[in-house]
């Protein structure tokens, strides 16, 4: 697929997806929005993709909403507050959420406002050391937006999060270390090949159904309001699994000391009660 505002590109398993308007910083438009969607449902439905980076162009991650509009960038015009409203970079957060697949993202330079918050479903995030990252949604007079007030706080906790939010200022790669954001600091030079090492691993030894598996179980748990609803899916999930090609791969691979062949496909094997969260009497 051929995109206006990304470069996808899949080599040994691993998407990556490039946010490419490098002369306007990767600013987040309404169209790169929709093709980040349709990226990741592709994605899901290619069983040649086992992993996905996401990266921007040029000397940005992404600089944030493009304010090409001005003062009314943020202005939706007459409807109703009780509409059915719903902001695009929420909608990109929320397929990433949905995602079978693990998101590794290397952040390689400003990521402010929408640049920073689509970044949070991501499983792991990875920094350059030029990075810079900014909640600056107060300080534009709106608030955060793409479901980072569910995201944010569980990821780096709520005194964190409050305070990157409240000051809305922008701060750089070491402080998003400390902070939790990301996982580790690199030299630009280094940010991809530090991911893939990632990704690779992930590709090599992990079997794609349990992957997809455990990335919803894990994300979906954050919600949870009893360990009884982890125990439940974990236990059907054992279950399930442990009747399928890759458990008795995993098994035999390990008493005979060599890699393991996972046959198992996201698109032919996922286990008969995912989606779970989907069933009428989920709780």
């Amino acid at each position: 697929m051929t995109y206006e505002t990304l470069l996808c590109d899949v080599r040994d398993h691993i998407l990556t997806i490039t946010l490419n308007r490098p002369e306007r910083m990767n600013a987040f438009t309404t169209p790169m929005a929709h093709e980040v969607i349709d990226a990741l449902a592709a994605a899901d439905d290619n069983d040649d993709v086992r992993a996905i980076v996401f990266t921007g162009a040029g000397r940005a991650y992404c600089a944030g909403a493009d304010l090409g509009s001005g003062s009314a960038t943020f202005d939706y015009g007459e409807a109703s507050e009780t509409a059915d409203i719903r902001d695009t970079g929420g909608l990109v957060t929320l397929a990433m959420y949905n995602c079978k697949k693990p998101l590794i993202g290397a952040i390689n330079g400003a990521a402010v406002g929408i640049g920073a918050t689509m970044t949070l479903p991501m499983d792991i995030r990875l920094a350059s050391d030029k990075a810079r990252f900014g909640f600056v949604f107060a300080r534009r007079g709106i608030v955060p937006e793409a479901a980072s007030s569910w995201f944010l706080p569980r990821i780096v906790g709520i005194s964190q999060a409050m305070e990157w939010c409240m000051k809305g200022h922008v701060f750089g790669a070491e402080e998003a270390l400390a902070g939790g954001l990301v996982k580790s600091v690199h030299p630009e030079d280094q940010l991809l090949d530090a991911a893939y090492a990632i990704a690779r691993d992930i590709v090599d030894n992990a079997a794609p159904v349990s992957v997809a598996l455990t990335r919803q179980m894990m994300w979906r748990m954050l919600g949870a309001s009893h360990p009884m609803e982890a125990h439940k899916i974990d236990s059907r999930g054992v279950y399930y699994r442990g009747k399928q090609a890759d458990a008795k791969e995993g098994v035999m691979s390990f008493m005979e000391k060599r890699p393991a062949s996972f046959t198992d496909t996201v698109s032919q094997d996922m286990p008969e009660f995912f989606p779970w969260w989907e069933e009428p009497d989920f709780k």
